[in-house]
């Protein structure tokens, strides 16, 4: 579904319209609200187009509002630190005047030094072993996958068919359904947009209900990243996560990512909005 990922490569495609802001849109969905994994890449593109030959190796953001879907997305790039080995971005979302979205982004230059790593989990199927996962009723192409940019295949089966309660754990492949281009910023940020799709789900596995639960509101509150090492989102990459807390209508869960060859490039922290409508 090449046609699918070029659009998410266009609505990534941020537009300059001054010295460190830059404008940005939503697609033509039927959703209440912005995603907000599109925030957060969008907001990643901002912050690298103000930085040179340094990569991102962490970010941490707020979601403050939620975003109109209707409304442009004006991303404003504060400059905070340019130092000899690491550079620091500010980035305010903006949407009829007020804040919507804020996040700190790291950068650094390429350096060498100790590595270690934990080791890739054991027993889990290969992608091709899984089937595509579908939401019920939406369409799908002649693969029988979702017409999604990104496609997932659980290793801990499928959200969509959860009636009772799990441990809280949930792991999941995923990759773009077309070819992206060579550009390593692409396919960090788009990695960020794809984020926000599974980690906070799992917060709801101890739980009978499920992440379209029509009597549970849910919501990104803060989104956490690290970089470990250069990745590819033409490839599979795994997404193991765990959710050690829920209370107080939030639910806290974190992942780590890994390549098929058992590279750790990635590392993500969520909290979100768990609150039941119905008790």
């Amino acid at each position: 579904m090449q046609s699918e990922v070029d659009d998410l490569v266009e609505l990534l495609d941020l537009e300059p319209i001054e010295k460190d802001i830059f404008r940005g849109v939503s697609p033509t969905e039927d959703r209440q609200r912005v995603f907000g994994g599109q925030v957060a890449g969008q907001a990643l593109v901002a912050a690298a187009r103000t930085v040179e030959s340094r990569a991102v190796h962490s970010l941490h953001a707020y979601f403050i509002r939620p975003g109109d879907v209707m409304a442009p997305l004006v991303y404003l790039v504060e400059r905070v630190r340019d130092g000899r080995s690491f550079t620091t971005r500010r980035v305010t979302t903006i949407q009829h005047g007020k804040p919507i979205f804020a996040m700190s982004a790291s950068f650094q230059s390429r350096e060498d030094g100790f590595e270690h790593q934990t080791h890739f989990p054991t027993g889990i199927p290969d992608p091709e072993e899984l089937e595509p996962f579908v939401w019920p009723g939406f369409p799908v192409d002649d693969q029988g996958r979702m017409k999604r940019p990104i496609e997932l295949r659980y290793a801990t089966g499928s959200p969509a068919k959860r009636s009772e309660s799990r441990e809280p754990r949930l792991q999941v492949w995923l990759r773009a359904t077309g070819t992206l281009p060579d550009d390593p910023v692409l396919h960090t940020c788009m990695f960020t947009y794809a984020s926000d799709l599974t980690v906070l789900d799992t917060a709801t596995r101890p739980h009978p209900v499920q992440g379209n639960d029509v009597d549970m509101q849910m919501a990104s509150l803060d989104h956490a990243m690290w970089f470990h090492r250069p990745l590819s989102m033409n490839d599979w990459i795994f997404l193991d996560q765990v959710s050690n807390s829920a209370s107080n209508a939030r639910g806290l869960a974190w992942g780590t990512a890994w390549t098929r060859s058992g590279d750790l490039v990635a590392s993500v922290v969520q909290e979100g909005l768990m609150r039941p409508l119905r008790t």
